[in-house]
């Protein structure tokens, strides 16, 4: 008579840490709604609305990035303009978006990319590949990159 096992059938154990991506250029937003800077303010902000969304990359003809507007921008040259009681002078976007735009390589990890954004209290940050606007990766995506981390990995 042989010993018997009382444990049950043994599971094989799938290894998905290798094949599960990691990067940020496998959560990021590649269709992005962009702006060029001589949009009008009014004209932003109406795609903002239409969109559903806080802001976006503002870029050249050659879609290099020179730019982000966010609802902030907008609120602050519209505030301005009605608090003065004065038209919009220089109704483009391109004196009211920021210049110095921080961004992430799509290499990344996306925790060390959860802890850029931790560190920089930003919202969203463009990738830029060979000096080209490629995608860019938000809070939300990189929550989503982690539940689907989760169903994956984690019990």
């Amino acid at each position: 008579m042989g010993i018997k096992s009382f444990q049950g059938a043994r599971k094989i154990q799938q290894q998905t840490t290798e094949s599960t991506p990691f990067k940020v250029s496998d959560y990021m937003t590649r269709d992005l709604i962009t702006f060029r800077a001589t949009q009008s303010i009014e004209d932003v902000v109406n795609t903002l609305i239409k969109h559903r969304i806080s802001g976006g990359p503002v870029v050249n003809e050659k879609n290099e990035l020179i730019g982000v507007i966010s609802e902030g921008d907008c609120i602050k040259q519209i505030s301005d303009s009605r608090y003065y009681n004065m038209p919009m002078d220089d109704n483009s976007i391109e004196k009211h978006m920021v210049t110095n735009v921080e961004t992430i390589d799509g290499n990344l990890n996306i925790f060390d990319a959860a802890k850029q954004f931790l560190s920089s209290k930003r919202r969203r940050f463009p990738i830029v590949k060979d000096g080209k606007l490629v995608g860019q990766i938000s809070q939300k995506d990189i929550l989503k990159a982690a539940m689907q981390l989760k169903q994956q990995n984690w019990k």
